[in-house]
């Protein structure tokens, strides 16, 4: 079975996801230098604000804004209630998949989803204070009066920065050209699930064509030049000891072993199923099949859900109940940052999965 794994693909969407992950992170840093923390502090003090923003960056299509989700999470920005807020609003991959075949119910299922991730993270918010841990120790974000000086009191000089060029300045600019030149010649590549394995290729070609270039193409070559920006203009010391000595070292290969760990052992286990063995006329072991396989950090298996409603198999509700509990490859680094947070944000997900799903197989929605 190892043999019909395709190891190159899983390592291109590892790094893909890695470096998402590693340029918001660095993003974070310096928008938090550069403003001496006042926007961290200013999002800190504000709940409230915090559920509305991340349930705003969890329903866009796609894991890009789950990731930035969680990498405000890690830096002790977001709280963990706007975390499950963005877990519950985001569909991953799948959301581009149902605006192509089933649009008028994707922006309805989206708008519920929407509202619901928002009452959780209130009711979180208000009645959960014991679920309000961070994944890592406090002082995540810290500002030395060096980079205050260096970011703010000057103005940044790219010329003589590459005049007198770091070897850290060097390594990282080098790193964003190669993996700029991977994802352009196509070496890199954030793969959607073959939709044309389940319904035929009747909708792939065209989804593919819709969203799987134009649109992760943009936003990767967006971020990889917010990531030069960074590396030219930012001093050596802010360099060498935040992005490098703090967030590469502590971060990158943690979350690169645990996301291509993942996406390993999911693809070796689909090779033992077949979708048809999920269609079934009892509606509530559909129910739960759907919320449990919602648990797998993976875009693939939920579209299963997707399809089945597509063809009149499954009530909306099962379909809401999937997406709830599902975030496609979003949650990968918040397994790598914290297993903990983890399992609870899942576990949180679960119970509003099967509550919702429940009352809508009850009124027959």
């Amino acid at each position: 079975m190892l043999e019909n794994l395709d190891i190159h693909k899983l390592i291109g969407q590892t790094i893909m996801i890695t470096t998402f992950v590693m340029v918001m992170m660095m993003v974070i840093e310096f928008l938090n230098v550069k403003s001496k923390g006042e926007w961290s502090h200013k999002l800190k003090k504000s709940p409230f604000l915090q559920i509305l923003l991340a349930a705003i960056l969890g329903v866009i299509p796609g894991c890009l804004g789950a990731y930035t989700v969680v990498s405000l999470y890690a830096h002790e920005i977001f709280r963990f209630s706007a975390l499950v807020t963005a877990m519950i609003a985001t569909s991953g991959d799948e959301a581009f998949v149902m605006f192509s075949i089933i649009p008028e119910y994707a922006l309805l299922l989206n708008g519920i989803i929407l509202l619901i991730a928002i009452a959780v993270g209130m009711l979180l918010l208000f009645f959960g204070k014991r679920f309000e841990f961070f994944c890592v120790a406090p002082g995540h974000l810290v500002i030395h009066e060096e980079e205050i000086k260096d970011h703010v009191h000057q103005k940044p000089s790219i010329i003589e920065n590459l005049k007198h060029i770091s070897f850290t300045r060097a390594l990282l600019i080098g790193g964003v050209l190669l993996f700029l030149f991977g994802l352009l010649s196509g070496t890199f590549s954030h793969e959607h699930f073959d939709i044309s394995t389940l319904t035929g290729a009747q909708h792939h070609q065209e989804i593919e064509h819709e969203h799987h270039i134009n649109w992760v193409m943009i936003t990767y070559l967006i971020i990889s030049t917010l990531a030069l920006y960074i590396f030219f203009v930012s001093s050596d010391h802010f360099l060498e000891d935040h992005l490098w000595g703090h967030i590469i070292k502590k971060h990158f290969l943690k979350i690169f072993l645990w996301t291509f760990g993942a996406m390993l052992l999911v693809s070796f286990m689909s090779q033992f199923y077949e979708v048809n063995a999920w269609i079934s006329e009892n509606m509530w072991l559909v129910l739960v099949l759907a919320v449990l396989i919602g648990v797998i950090p993976e875009s693939g298996p939920h579209l299963v859900f997707v399809i089945m409603f597509f063809h009149g198999l499954i009530p909306f509700s099962i379909l809401i109940a999937s997406s709830i509990v599902q975030d496609g490859h979003g949650a990968l680094p918040l397994l790598a940052e914290s297993r903990k947070s983890f399992f609870t944000m899942k576990a949180i997900n679960i119970a509003v999965g099967l509550v919702v799903g429940g009352l809508g197989l009850w009124i027959g929605f």
